[in-house]
């Protein structure tokens, strides 16, 4: 069963992921961009998890923040 994130704590998670993955957060959303076509997030979150050896926590973050800006951009 997936957790849910508070804003907060999508937040500091994404702050943490340069100093714990050594990338930063633009160049993980282009790389989710640039990814296999994956439909579900949670195979997206799998997809990073396995094939970067992400945590769970950061791989989520990454596709979360992913679609966030991806639904904004169709807004607008």
């Amino acid at each position: 069963m997936s957790q849910v994130f508070s804003t907060e704590t999508h937040r500091n998670m994404l702050a943490r992921i340069p100093h714990c993955t050594g990338r930063e957060v633009s160049d993980w959303l282009r790389t989710v961009e640039e990814g296999p076509a994956l439909f579900r997030f949670e195979e997206k979150v799998s997809w990073l998890r396995h094939e970067y050896d992400l945590a769970y926590g950061h791989a989520k973050a990454i596709v979360h923040e992913y679609d966030l800006r991806r639904a904004a951009r169709k807004l607008l």
